[in-house]
């Protein structure tokens, strides 16, 4: 079903070392602090600084073909931050999701609660996404599994949202902070998929197992940079987000859903 990453066309080398030049440039900023440095260090560290966040937000993305993935979830969802939108689909090359997709469960009946003053912020049992089974989107090897994160509350008003702004500080955290709980899959033709903000201690597979594309691995929970519950997909040609190069995806062979339209998967 997947395209051998290999056939990445180009963005490979800026994938590679996006991250890593983003903190080895935020580490050599911080070196004056401590020792006195010539101003050659300093000027040539702002510029490589400058460069690093270039390459983080939107320069050197990678272009191949596209990998074709099972749907992870069952029933009605909602699509956001869809690489049918915009590329990058999150705004940002960081961590391998430049053509990631974000997932929400959005019932006909309308049960999913939507922005609103009040309450500040709803426990995560509210949304109707919250415990829905998570399905491997791919046959192959899982290589990754992480499920200690807790579920926090939403950030479904405003002033939550200001709140999950000054959030981004999880990102001093590495991947984990950013995807909370996740499982990454490699099959054959070495392409990895990964699904992120799982529920905690609701991951059933380990690093080794294999798994076919429709096997239930976990469930949807809002652990890392969630503002609710919903299951975050993405492909890379590696298992790292730190130096992994992501890959555009289909679903069920069709193009990603827009931001706002729907996925409905049996």
């Amino acid at each position: 079903m997947s395209r051998n990453p290999s056939r990445v066309q180009s963005g490979r080398l800026a994938a590679r070392i996006r991250m890593p030049l983003v903190v080895v440039t935020l580490i050599s900023l911080l070196v004056p602090i401590f020792v006195s440095v010539p101003v050659w260090w300093q000027v040539g560290t702002v510029a490589l600084f400058i460069a690093a966040l270039v390459l983080y937000v939107r320069a050197g993305i990678p272009q191949a073909d596209p990998v074709d993935l099972a749907s992870p979830v069952r029933g009605r969802w909602l699509a956001l931050n869809s690489p049918a939108t915009r590329v990058p689909s999150h705004r940002i090359n960081a961590w391998s999701q430049t053509y990631a997709i974000d997932l929400v469960d959005d019932p006909a009946d309308g049960t999913r609660h939507d922005l609103a003053w009040w309450p500040l912020a709803r426990r995560p049992e509210d949304y109707p996404a919250f415990g829905q089974p998570v399905h491997a989107a791919i046959s192959g090897t899982v290589v990754r599994r992480h499920d200690a994160m807790r579920d926090h509350w939403s950030r479904s008003s405003p002033i939550a949202l200001a709140y999950f702004a000054l959030e981004s500080v999880r990102e001093l955290l590495g991947p984990i902070g950013v995807l909370g709980n996740h499982v990454v899959i490699r099959d054959e033709d070495g392409v990895h998929v990964l699904v992120a903000h799982l529920r905690r201690r609701s991951v059933t597979v380990t690093p080794g197992d294999r798994v076919a594309a429709g096997d239930v691995i976990g469930q949807c929970g809002n652990s890392g940079n969630s503002t609710e519950p919903h299951v975050h997909l993405q492909a890379m040609d590696g298992p790292s987000t730190w130096t992994a190069a992501a890959l555009p995806i289909r679903i069920a062979g069709e193009a990603p859903p827009a931001d706002g339209d729907h996925l409905v998967a049996a």
